[in-house]
C-alpha cells in the first residue's frame, strides 16, 4: 500500500478561528497551506463563543481605550498573563474586528450604524462586538467565506482551486514530525478509512484549541481532547500553567441530555440574575476584596446599573467567571442548590418576553427545544462546566513561535500566557484572530528563512509503526473504561476546588492509567472505528491530566481558575511564577520559571495601589523594567 502524501509550506493544524486566520495570513503572504480538522469543516469551538469579541472600539462608551482593555485582561488574569500577549490583543483587537467587516462579518448595530458592543463580566466598558447571542458562528461564517474566496482567485490563477489553499477534514493527526530538531511535517490518519496520510511542511501552526474531554462535565465537544498541547509536548515544545482550568459558571445541568451546554454570560448582561434554592441572590456576599469599590453590595443599586452605567456600581453576577464559578460552587456545598447540584439563573422577571427572544434568541431557543425550559417564564438550573484552558503550549508573544521548537507556532486556545489565571469573557474570539494572524505571518517568514526541511523514511516507519500498535496487542485495556476512569479523577480530584491530597492521589491514579493505557488493544479493523480514535485521544488526554495535575501541585495559592482549599488566598510571592510542563517521553516535568516584568509604560498605566493588591513590595519599588 503506498502512503498517501502531501506537501505544503504551512501546515495548520485545526480549523477554529485561529487556524483559519492563520491560514488567510501564510496563504496572502505567497505560501501554500493545508488546513487539517479533527471533525468536518465549520464544526469548530470557535461557533461556541456566543457573547461577542472583546475590542475597545469605544463604539458604545467612547471613554473605552486599549489601555482600559488592557488593564482589564490583566486584572482578569490576576496579574499571571504575559504582558506583552495583553498588550498586542487590547492593541489590535479593533483592526481584527473591522478587518472581519471588511471581509463580509454582520455585526449587530448601534443607532449610529456603528458595530454595537455590550457589557460582559470584568470588561469596564461595553466592549464585545456581537452578532445576537451567536457572534462565534458569524466569525466562522467569514474566516470560511474568505478562504473560497482566497480559493477562487487561485483557481482564476492557476486553474485549480485548491493548488495554493486546501481543507482536509476529518483527518486525524497522531504526530508532528521532526528532523534535525526543525518541524518536518505531520502524520496521521483519515477518521473514515483510518488510512495514512503524511503532510510535508516546514512550519505547523497547532491550533486545536482545548482539553474539556478530559473532564466529566464539559462544555466541549468530542473534539477537545488535548490533542495539539499533547502534540506539542511530545514534540518537544512547552506548556505553561497548566493548572488553570476555566469552569464557566453557567453551563445547563438539567436535564441530562444538555448537561454542560453553555449558558452566555449575556444572559446576566443582559440582567439575569443568580439565586439559591432558599430564592436569595447570594452572589453579594461572593465580592472579593479587590472588585469592591466596582461592583453593587445591594440589589437597589445593581438594578440601577443596568440603566445608568455611569452612577451605579454593577450586579455581581457580572463578576469575573472564575468568582461566579467559586459562588456557585460553595453555595451548592452549602447545600443552597438545586436538587441537581446547580443553582437558578432567571431573566425572565426583568426583561420582557418579547425582548429576550431578540437579544437572546440563541439561548431562548436551546432551552425551550432542548430543555423543556421557557426561559421568558422559568429560570434556568445551570452550575459550573469545564469550558476553557488558560494554560497551553509556551510561545513567543510576537510570532506565536512555540519555544524551543523551530517551525512550530500555536495560536489561540491552545497556546498559553495571554489569559494568565483567568481569561474574561470575550477575549476568546478576538484572542483568536490577533495571534491566529501573528502565527499565520511567523510561519510565513520562517518558512522563507528556513526552507525545505525534508521527513526521512526512518521518522515515517517509526510514526505508522505507533498507529498500527493497538491492533497488534492481545486482549489488554479498553480505550473506553480508562477514559471514564481518567474523568472521574479529574472531576473528583483536581476540579473547580483542589487539595493538596486530593492532587497527590490523582496523580498517582493518572500514573496508573497512563501504565495501563499502554495495554489497550483494538478489536475490529481500523474502519468506522471509535475505539481506534479513542486510544489516541486518550494519550493525549492523559498527558494534559499530567500536566495539570502535577502543576496544580506545585501552586500553593488560590489564583483565578485554579482555587486551593489548603492555601485559599493569592499570594504575591507566587504571582511571579509560571509552571513550565516538559515530556521526556516517559513522565510529565514541571519547572517554575520567572514571568517577565512588566516595562515601565504598562506599568504606569495601573494605580500603585492597586498593584499593591498583586506585586510584592520589591517589584512595586521597581516600577517596572526600564
Amino acid at each position: 500500500m503506498t502512503l498517501e502524501r502531501h506537501k505544503y509550506d504551512v501546515l495548520v493544524i485545526g480549523a477554529g478561528g485561529a487556524g483559519l486566520r492563520a491560514a488567510v495570513e501564510a496563504r496572502e503572504a505567497g505560501l501554500s497551506v493545508a488546513i487539517i480538522c479533527k471533525s468536518l469543516f465549520g464544526k469548530a469551538h470557535t461557533v461556541m463563543a456566543e457573547g461577542g469579541a472583546a475590542a475597545s472600539m469605544g463604539n458604545v462608551n467612547d471613554n473605552d481605550s486599549w489601555m482600559v482593555h488592557f488593564r482589564d485582561t490583566m486584572r482578569g488574569g490576576k496579574f499571571l498573563n504575559h504582558y506583552r500577549m495583553a498588550e498586542l490583543h487590547a492593541k489590535e483587537a479593533p483592526d481584527r474586528i473591522w478587518e472581519l467587516e471588511t471581509w463580509g462579518a454582520l455585526f449587530d448595530r448601534t443607532k449610529e450604524g456603528k458595530i454595537s458592543q455590550r457589557n460582559f463580566g470584568g470588561h469596564e466598558y461595553p466592549r464585545l462586538a456581537h452578532v445576537g447571542d451567536r457572534t462565534g458562528l458569524e466569525i466562522i461564517r467569514t474566516m470560511q467565506q474568505k478562504i473560497v474566496q482566497l480559493q477562487q482567485k487561485d483557481g482564476r490563477e492557476f486553474g485549480d482551486m485548491e493548488a495554493k489553499i486546501k481543507v482536509f477534514a476529518e483527518c486525524t493527526i497522531t504526530e508532528i514530525l521532526k528532523e534535525n530538531g526543525k518541524i518536518a511535517g505531520a502524520y496521521g490518519y483519515w477518521r473514515e478509512s483510518g488510512e495514512e496520510v503524511l503532510f510535508e511542511a516546514p512550519a505547523v501552526v497547532i491550533a486545536t484549541g482545548g482539553v474539556g474531554k478530559t473532564f466529566k462535565i464539559t462544555s466541549n465537544s468530542w473534539e477537545g481532547t488535548g490533542d495539539g498541547h499533547a502534540l506539542a509536548l511530545k514534540a518537544g515544545a512547552n506548556l505553561v500553567d497548566m493548572e488553570f482550568l476555566q469552569f464557566h459558571p453557567t453551563g445547563m445541568v438539567w436535564p441530562p441530555s444538555v448537561r454542560g451546554i453553555l449558558v452566555t454570560e449575556s444572559v446576566r448582561g443582559e440582567g439575569g440574575i443568580l439565586t439559591n434554592s432558599d430564592g436569595e441572590r447570594f452572589m453579594f456576599k461572593y465580592i472579593p476584596d479587590v472588585f469592591k469599590d466596582k461592583y453593587a453590595d445591594n440589589e437597589a443599586e445593581a438594578d440601577r446599573w443596568y440603566e445608568d452605567q455611569d452612577n451605579n456600581r454593577r450586579p455581581p453576577e457580572l463578576l469575573p467567571r472564575d468568582e461566579v464559578a467559586r459562588a456557585i460552587n460553595s453555595e451548592v456545598k452549602a447545600g443552597r442548590g438545586t436538587e441537581h447540584g446547580g443553582v437558578f439563573l432567571d431573566v425572565s422577571k426583568r426583561i420582557p418576553a418579547e425582548v429576550i427572544k431578540k437579544r437572546l434568541p440563541s439561548m431562548w431557543h436551546q432551552f425551550y427545544e432542548l430543555a423543556g425550559v421557557d426561559i421568558t417564564k422559568e429560570a434556568m438550573e445551570v452550575g459550573p462546566t469545564c469550558h476553557y484552558v488558560m494554560g497551553g503550549v509556551e510561545v513567543e508573544p510576537d510570532t506565536a513561535a512555540a519555544v524551543g521548537v523551530p517551525g512550530l507556532y500555536a495560536a489561540g486556545e491552545v497556546a498559553g500566557g495571554m489569559h494568565g489565571s483567568n481569561r474574561l469573557g470575550g477575549n476568546s474570539l478576538t484572542d483568536l484572530l490577533v495571534f491566529g494572524r501573528r502565527a499565520g505571518a511567523g510561519a510565513a517568514q520562517y518558512v522563507k528563512s528556513a526552507g525545505a526541511n525534508p521527513v526521512s523514511d526512518t521518522t515515517i516507519k517509526a510514526a505508522a509503526d505507533r498507529i498500527e500498535a493497538p491492533f497488534s496487542r492481545e486482549g489488554g485495556e479498553n480505550s473506553y473504561s480508562l477514559h471514564a476512569e481518567l474523568q472521574e479523577v479529574t472531576h473528583n480530584l483536581v476540579g473547580i476546588i483542589r487539595t493538596r491530597t486530593e492532587i497527590e492521589e490523582a496523580i498517582i491514579k493518572i500514573a496508573d492509567i497512563r501504565a495501563r493505557s499502554k495495554n489497550v488493544a483494538v478489536a475490529g479493523g481500523r474502519k468506522f472505528n471509535p475505539g481506534f480514535h479513542l486510544a489516541f485521544d486518550l494519550d493525549n488526554m492523559l498527558l494534559v491530566a499530567e500536566s495539570t495535575a502535577k502543576s496544580a501541585l506545585l501552586r500553593e495559592e488560590s489564583r483565578g481558575g485554579h482555587t486551593r482549599d489548603d492555601f485559599p488566598g493569592m499570594n504575591n510571592v507566587w504571582r511571579q511564577v509560571n509552571h513550565i510542563s516538559s515530556f521526556d517521553g516517559n513522565q510529565v516535568n514541571i519547572k517554575a520559571q520567572a514571568l517577565p516584568v512588566i516595562p515601565k509604560e504598562l506599568f504606569d498605566l495601573f494605580d500603585v495601589h492597586e498593584l499593591e493588591k498583586y506585586m510584592t513590595p520589591a517589584e512595586i519599588a521597581k516600577g517596572g523594567t526600564n
